[in-house]
């Protein structure tokens, strides 16, 4: 189970839709795996939880929260709202796969209105003393003054609808999935009938065709950088070129360039036509093919020597960019040498 929601999310579309979803409510937004640890951005943290969780034992605290609130909302498969251990309003969203808890999308940081009845909501944690918590509210007094607030009836509405959001969304993900596995079990059944010139199915040319493009957008694996004169950009590809079994971030390879992440992420998209974080995905996946054509190396062997967090996520990319696994890849390609 662990790593599962990493490799069946593509995290940065679904921080892009999370930036949207925690702006038209007015909640703070964060997806968590099933042991409360963030897997995405916090979409939209007030100044108040911020300065909290840049204190590593409150953010253990808030970590804690996160996973208690998750566990709560998965024993019931429903929303579960409830108070921080700072009093502040929170909401954890299940999500389930094959009926197993994976995570959770936590949305909150809201205040109730002064007056309304709070005496039924759950406060799930209390890590310290009431006077320890009295004090830091005290701190960040003016932060916590900008908390939105909003009605517990506007809570409620807001926590349904993210369950029927996600829930919708995991269910269609499962099924591409499935999709997916079906028709490359299928089709891997056929090579060897296509081998000996048989079968000339629509399904068959389509997914030929795929693979082909695929194969012909290949450049030479140690020339596949984009062209250009800026010195910059010069310095940071060669320093990833040097680098494939790691994965430099933007951060690091601004620092390396010695300009602000921001100025580096402004220049590379002017100059290459593409974010920093498609083009690494992108490039790793070009790599990872000439492997798969050239080598014997299994497809761990690969994950590992380009860094990847673990063959799980390899695969989830390489298909997102490619169409098909890995191993199908290399499947189809050795065919074809036949």
């Amino acid at each position: 189970m662990a790593g599962r929601l990493e490799q069946m999310l593509d995290i940065e579309e679904w921080e892009m839709l999370q930036r949207s979803v925690a702006k038209v409510t007015g909640m703070a937004i964060v997806t968590v795996n099933y042991k409360g640890i963030p897997i995405t951005e916090h979409s939209c943290c007030n100044r108040f939880c911020q300065k909290v969780r840049q204190n590593e034992t409150l953010s253990s605290y808030c970590q804690k929260c996160d996973a208690r609130g998750g566990v709560e909302a998965a024993r019931n498969n429903s929303p579960y709202i409830y108070q921080c251990y700072f009093s502040i309003m929170d909401i954890a969203i299940p999500l389930i796969v094959n009926q197993q808890y994976v995570g959770a999308v936590m949305a909150g940081q809201v205040r109730l209105p002064v007056g309304e009845d709070e005496s039924n909501i759950e406060k799930i944690f209390t890590p310290c003393s009431s006077q320890k918590l009295e004090s830091v509210k005290k701190k960040f007094a003016a932060e916590y003054e900008e908390i939105p607030i909003l009605s517990m009836d506007k809570i409620q509405t807001i926590s349904m609808m993210l369950f029927y959001m996600c829930n919708y969304t995991i269910r269609e993900t499962m099924h591409k999935e499935q999709t997916i596995h079906m028709y490359e079990t299928f089709f891997s059944k056929q090579i060897p009938f296509y081998q000996n010139g048989f079968g000339n199915s629509y399904e068959k040319e389509k997914m030929e065709e795929t693979i082909e493009e695929s194969m012909d957008e290949k450049t030479e694996v140690e020339d596949n950088f984009p062209k250009t004169n800026n010195r910059i950009l010069l310095q940071a590809f060669e320093y990833i070129h040097g680098h494939k079994h790691s994965i430099p971030s933007m951060a690091e390879l601004a620092e390396l360039c010695h300009v602000s992440p921001s100025y580096f992420s402004r220049l590379f998209t002017k100059d290459v036509g593409e974010s920093y974080s498609h083009f690494i995905s992108r490039l790793r996946v070009e790599w990872a093919k000439g492997l798969l054509e050239s080598t014997d190396c299994s497809v761990q062997e690969i994950s590992d020597k380009l860094g990847f967090s673990d063959s799980g996520y390899f695969i989830k990319t390489f298909k997102k960019h490619v169409g098909v696994t890995p191993a199908f890849y290399r499947t189809y390609c050795e065919t074809q040498q036949i």
